[in-house]
């Protein structure tokens, strides 16, 4: 089955339970959504707890992909949500849920939503990731959403919204996309621009010292996501590094 732009991909990064893996995949189908991406599932994939734990929803199952890291599941995506109660000290817009599903449904492209293993949540290596943070108002006292209920959030809202938008009884529909506007670069351009960059300040030292060299990288990163460019202003600001790269011209 051909994946359906105007839907959410689902990404569970390193998730630990099949249970908790089919759980999230019924949650899944009960509002429509059926792409389901897998990053370095604790115990393998498949898994023979899923199948039960998903009460049916097997098209699910049978067609999620693995992926070896979080930067390869969301590469081919232009709008990406990290799905977490802290910041963990990246600077990103911070969207509800509803607030979420407003943006995919009304930006092109296509847009992976982001949740952490059922122990320790998102790395900040996957949050930097993203371009947006998605967090819900939860009671501060007690917050301990399962990875289901987490993902039947954000399917619900998604839902909702485009019941809303198109009318109550209305089939989900993506709205038209404005023929002047590109859609942002898929998350593998980017990731080469930034590449890119970070090859040519590293031997200019800017990396250093080594000590700050993670952070230094992660707020570049987070710098050059903001922006959501398209795939244009991608090439175009790699063809400007380039450039800069070549000794001057003498005319």
């Amino acid at each position: 089955m051909a994946a359906n732009p105007a839907k959410p991909i689902i990404v569970l990064v390193r998730p630990q339970l099949g249970e908790n893996i089919g759980k999230a995949a019924r949650a899944m189908l009960n509002f429509g959504l059926t792409e389901l991406r897998l990053v370095n599932p604790r115990d393998g994939w498949p898994n023979p707890s899923a199948g039960p734990a998903a009460a049916g929803a097997d098209i699910v199952l049978d067609q999620a992909k693995v992926f070896a890291t979080t930067a390869e599941a969301v590469a081919d995506c232009q709008h990406i949500y990290a799905t977490t109660v802290r910041k963990r000290g990246v600077t990103k817009p911070v969207v509800g849920a509803d607030g979420a599903a407003r943006l995919m449904h009304a930006e092109s492209g296509r847009h992976a939503v982001l949740f952490g293993c059922e122990a320790a949540g998102l790395e900040t290596e996957d949050v930097a990731l993203a371009r947006h943070i998605l967090t819900v108002p939860i009671n501060p006292e007690f917050g301990s959403l399962n990875l289901a209920q987490a993902v039947i959030l954000v399917a619900y809202e998604w839902s909702r919204i485009g019941r809303e938008s198109a009318g109550e009884t209305a089939a989900l529909v993506q709205p038209t996309a404005d023929e002047d506007t590109l859609p942002p670069a898929p998350q593998e351009d980017l990731d080469g621009l930034i590449s890119h960059l970070e090859n040519m300040l590293e031997p200019k030292g800017y990396f250093l010292p080594p000590d700050r060299a993670e952070a230094t990288r992660r707020t570049l990163r987070s710098v050059l996501t903001k922006p959501g460019w398209n795939h244009l202003e991608v090439r175009t600001l790699r063809g400007v590094l380039s450039s800069l790269r070549r000794p001057d011209r003498q005319d």
